[in-house]
C-alpha cells in the first residue's frame, strides 16, 4: 500500500482537525475545489495543520460559490519536522520560489534568508516565501510546514546557532573533494547530530564572511565539485547530499 494518497487533493488549514470538525472553506480554496478541480458533493479532500496530523475530509457544497469540509478520520499522524536548517542568501524572487519549494521538498524543517555582503536584494517577501513552503508541502505528502524566520544578518545567524549543530558550509574553495566521506568523518551516521547548511549569494561570500564561518566550532568547509553551481541548483545538490549521509534519507 502506497505511504501516500495523491489520488485526493491536500489543502493545508490553520484550524484544529478532528472527527466531526466542519470546516467552512474561503472563497479562494472554494474555487479551487469546486471550479478548477471540478470536485463534486462527497469528494475526499485530505486536511492538514501542521499539528493534528492528515484528516480525510468530504466535500459539502453549500453555494454556488461556497463549501464546507466536513471531517471524517486522520490518515496519518503527526510528524515532527525535520530537524535541518536551510540558511541561503537571498535571490530575485522566482528563483526564489524554486529555491523554497525544493528546500521543503528535501526536508528542511527551516528556512532562513541571511543577509550577506554580496546578497542580490535585501528585501525578502515572506508572506510568498511561506506560501511557497506551504504549496509545497500541499503537493508532496508533507505534514510539519517549515519554520521561516525573518531575514537576518550573517554574524546573528552565526551566533544564534547551537554548537552542537554541524553547519556545511558550501565553499567552492574547500579542499574537499570527496563530499561523502567529509560528512561521514565529521559526523557518525548511525548517530547524526542536528543539522545547517548554508549557501551563500550569486557573489559568494565575502573574504570576513568565509573567515567568520570558517572560525565557528562545528563547521565543515564542502565543495559540491569541480563545477560552478547557481544557488538554486546549489540547495538541491547540498540538501540531497547531506540527506542521503547524515538526514532522513539514509
Amino acid at each position: 500500500m502506497p505511504a501516500y494518497d495523491f489520488t485526493a487533493p491536500r489543502l493545508f488549514v490553520a484550524a484544529a482537525l478532528a472527527e466531526g470538525v466542519i470546516l467552512p472553506l474561503d472563497r479562494a480554496q472554494a474555487n479551487y475545489l469546486l471550479n478548477v478541480l471540478r470536485k463534486g458533493p462527497d469528494d475526499p479532500v485530505l486536511l492538514f495543520n501542521g499539528r493534528d496530523g492528515e484528516w480525510r475530509a468530504h466535500l459539502v457544497q453549500t453555494g454556488r460559490k461556497d463549501a464546507d469540509l466536513h471531517v471524517a478520520a486522520r490518515t496519518r499522524p503527526q510528524t515532527p519536522a525535520a530537524d535541518l536548517h536551510y540558511l541561503f542568501a537571498p535571490l530575485k524572487s522566482a528563483r526564489l520560489d524554486y529555491l523554497a519549494q525544493k528546500a521543503v521538498e528535501m526536508g528542511a524543517g527551516t528556512i532562513r534568508p541571511v543577509i550577506t555582503r554580496f546578497t542580490q536584494g535585501e528585501r525578502v517577501n515572506m508572506n510568498r516565501l511561506r506560501a511557497n513552503a506551504v504549496e509545497a508541502a500541499e503537493q508532496c505528502g508533507i505534514l510539519a510546514i517549515p519554520d521561516c524566520p525573518e531575514p537576518e544578518r550573517l554574524p546573528r545567524v552565526l551566533d544564534g546557532l547551537a554548537p552542537e549543530r554541524l553547519l556545511v558550509f558550501c565553499d567552492e574553495d574547500a579542499p574537499v573533494r570527496d563530499p561523502v566521506r567529509a560528512l561521514r568523518e565529521a559526523a557518525d551516521p548511525q548517530a547524526p547530530p542536528s543539522l545547517a547548511v548554508l549557501v551563500g549569494p550569486e557573489g559568494g561570500f565575502s573574504g570576513e564572511e568565509r573567515a567568520l564561518i570558517r572560525d565557528r566550532p562545528n563547521t565543515l568547509a564542502l565543495s559540491l565539485g569541480p563545477r560552478i553551481l547557481r544557488a538554486d541548483t546549489a540547495a538541491v545538490a547540498v540538501l540531497a547530499l547531506v540527506q542521503a549521509v547524515l538526514g532522513d534519507a539514509r
